[in-house]
């Protein structure tokens, strides 16, 4: 007979309680208990929980499953423990103890300091430093090194068509080299490292494979679907946030004959007239590979969602070589993407998620990298990448990505925000367009070594209607800030000299209707820059995208100081004659290349260096006829469940600076990645 009963807890609760489920502090000290005594269906009931004490008894492990879910302070000194890993049960304990545990080494410290998120205080230590390093700094070297064993030894054995025999044979002899051979650290905490070694190996073969973990995931919290908005705190966001990195489900397969290089010719699959057909000069062919096909924004994780809308990605900074001096090759093969209820980061490279991060009664719509120069805790400065991530909710979360923190939020607007970006030039200064037909442009601050940062709002920007894209104007990004909107383009004068806080636009620009005429009142739902002077501009008028000088448009309202001025249209692209919306463009300035995608599944591919040249002239003239894509990229034949994945839209095609990759985001859950080759 168990000697844990219900009158024993109610009369060893402090103060003593009449009810098991009122209880929140237990002394269970010096009664000799073993791990059998430590019943779960009793101890289940205590549900308010929060400290205690189990010192001085007989136990020599934790049962799994105690269920004590708001347990704060435990004590379990002078037992015969053999083993912590049962402790990552109590994923919000934040003081523990068990010394004289004779069992016990520095290894076990290591291990619930990485199992349990919120442990501050280990045998009476402050823990919070070294856990951080044991939970970030650690886990990024190992996983690191897991993945360099992999690339480089076992990679290759694997053949591009393999059985479940073959994965298994190569799952244990991978296992077994990796713990051998990966090392890190002193080697009195060898047996720590072992242990994450193999745990990060398995979860690297699990999402990279598709093989299922050797142990089942703790079920994730969600937040109740009703929930009010201002409930979730930033803790909770960076709760959410340790729960889901490495979220990835690898089900969606390319067929073999499809995975060869792309050599679609320009304009293939697309009805023109003869005379366009015609004027069709001979065209590069971009050859270029898919290389990963990715469902890893499903909400709840499903593997039947092909429903959730991708909408917004953006490639990583590079933090060696000055983002803010050098954009053109500022950035690594890291790529942020949003849609639903999470944000992902993905390699492009491997295709490898390396970290997720969710908010379950969000949905994302933008995201945007700014490089922060921190101050650390030894008082050294050091610069490290932000990602600012917002969405329906008008709410900007602010992710420290190195630390796998979300450390603030702003609550910017009252409706959604459609877009966000950081200023070139000034690295804490954040743009956010919203559905409340504003701009507002904030200055989010620097956090300090405790992540305690403060945000202010410097403008409001009035618009007419709902701003979809904007783009600091990139020769005076300091005083113009240019927006496609769902009644128009416009132009601020954002300069922070004006004492004027809120400000109405400055400039209305018209562009050529279908009758041959001007009009300001159209959508445009793209736009970028494809230099220091051109802009790119995509609107409702179906098969055409505009490019047109910023610098010959502008210096026409100094004439007569109009609000309303004409677009200088220096040329347009031949696209899709579809009407439907919202399926924006990117530019690869560096290359000079204008991507955009269609309701087919397409990448359109133009190559525009040779035309540069010519536009730069003040006396640069039209190009009468319009040009045609470089190259289209068709959507090859992918399979999901056995059934192809068919009317796909491409909401957004992004390259990084040097197009080496080619990210495409769709309208069915599916992020595409293209290599140049």
């Amino acid at each position: 007979m168990s000697k844990i009963t219900t009158e024993l807890l109610l009369e060893r609760a402090v103060p003593r309680s009449t009810r098991l489920r009122k209880i929140e502090t237990l002394n269970l000290s010096k009664l000799q208990l073993k791990t059998g005594d430590l019943d779960p269906r009793l101890f289940s009931r205590l549900r308010h929980l929060q400290k205690l004490d189990l010192s001085d008894n007989l136990l020599d492990k934790f049962p799994n499953s105690l269920t004590l879910p708001d347990l704060r302070v435990l004590n379990c000194n002078n037992n015969k423990l053999e083993d912590v890993t049962a402790l990552k049960q109590f994923p919000l304990l934040e003081e523990l103890t068990y010394e004289n545990n004779v069992y016990l080494t520095l290894n076990d410290d290591y291990k619930v300091m990485f199992l349990l998120q919120n442990l501050r205080l280990l045998n009476g230590k402050d823990i919070t430093k070294l856990a951080n390093h044991v939970r970030r700094v650690n886990s990024r070297k190992l996983t690191s090194k897991v993945t360099a064993h992999w690339e480089k030894f076992f990679r290759d054995q694997l053949p591009e068509k393999y059985t479940a025999e073959q994965v298994k044979s190569i799952k244990k002899k991978f296992l077994k080299s990796v713990q051998t051979n990966v090392v890190y650290g002193p080697s009195s905490l060898s047996e720590f490292t072992r242990w994450r070694v193999k745990m990060i190996a398995e979860e690297f073969l699990a999402y990279s494979l598709g093989l299922e973990l050797n142990t089942d995931p703790e079920p994730e919290e969600k937040m109740d679907e009703n929930e009010e908005e201002s409930t979730e705190s930033p803790r909770e966001a960076a709760e959410d946030v340790a729960q889901v990195v490495y979220i990835y489900d690898p089900l969606v397969t390319v067929t073999p004959s499809k995975r060869k290089r792309n050599h679609s010719k320009p304009g293939s699959g697309n009805k023109r007239s003869k005379s366009q057909a015609d004027t069709e000069e001979e065209a590069e062919d971009v050859s270029a590979e898919p290389l990963h096909f990715l469902q890893c924004h499903s909400k709840g994780n499903s593997r039947e969602d092909f429903k959730t809308q991708l909408w917004s990605c953006v490639f990583e900074p590079l933090l060696d070589c000055g983002a803010r001096k050098d954009p053109i090759v500022s950035s690594s093969r890291t790529v942020a993407t949003c849609g639903g209820e999470s944000v992902c980061l993905i390699d492009c490279e491997t295709g490898t998620v390396l970290k997720k991060y969710k908010v379950a009664t969000e949905e994302f719509f933008s995201v945007a990298w700014t490089t922060l120069t921190m101050v650390i805790s030894d008082s050294r400065k050091k610069s490290h990448n932000i990602l600012a991530a917002a969405g329906r909710r008008g709410i900007v979360k602010l992710i420290h990505v190195a630390a796998d923190f979300c450390y603030g939020e702003i609550k910017a607007h009252k409706k959604p925000i459609a877009t966000v970006c950081f200023s070139p030039t000034q690295e804490t200064h954040l743009f956010t367009a919203s559905y409340d037909k504003r701009i507002a442009l904030w200055d989010i601050g620097i956090p300090d070594c405790d992540y305690n940062f403060k945000a202010s709002q410097l403008l409001v920007l009035e618009a007419l209607s709902i701003p979809l894209r904007i783009a600091p104007v990139p020769t005076c990004p300091d005083q113009y800030l240019l927006a496609g909107c769902e009644g128009g383009c416009f132009a601020w004068n954002i300069k922070l000299d004006k004492e004027q806080k809120s400000r109405p636009f400055e400039a209305l620009f018209q562009f050529p209707d279908e009758d041959g005429g001007m009009t300001t009142s159209h959508r445009v739902d793209g736009l970028a820059f494809l230099n220091d002077d051109v802009v790119v501009s995509k609107s409702s008028k179906p098969g055409c995208i505009y490019l047109w000088s910023w610098s010959r448009s502008f210096d026409t309202k100094g004439k007569g100081c109009q609000r309303t001025i004409s677009a200088v249209i220096l040329a347009e692209l031949e696209w899709s004659t579809t009407d439907l919306s919202y399926l924006t463009l990117s530019t690869c300035p560096a290359k000079g290349y204008v991507f955009c995608g269609d309701e087919k599944g397409s990448v359109w591919m133009y190559n525009l260096s040779n035309y540069t040249t010519a536009w730069s002239s003040a006396k640069g003239k039209r190009s009468e006829k319009r040009i045609l894509p470089t190259q289209i990229l068709k959507w090859p034949e992918l399979r999901a469940n056995g059934e192809q994945l068919t009317e796909v839209l491409i909401n957004n095609v992004v390259s990084d600076p040097t197009f080496t990759y080619l990210v495409v985001l769709t309208s069915v859950n599916i992020t595409a990645i293209w290599k140049k080759s």
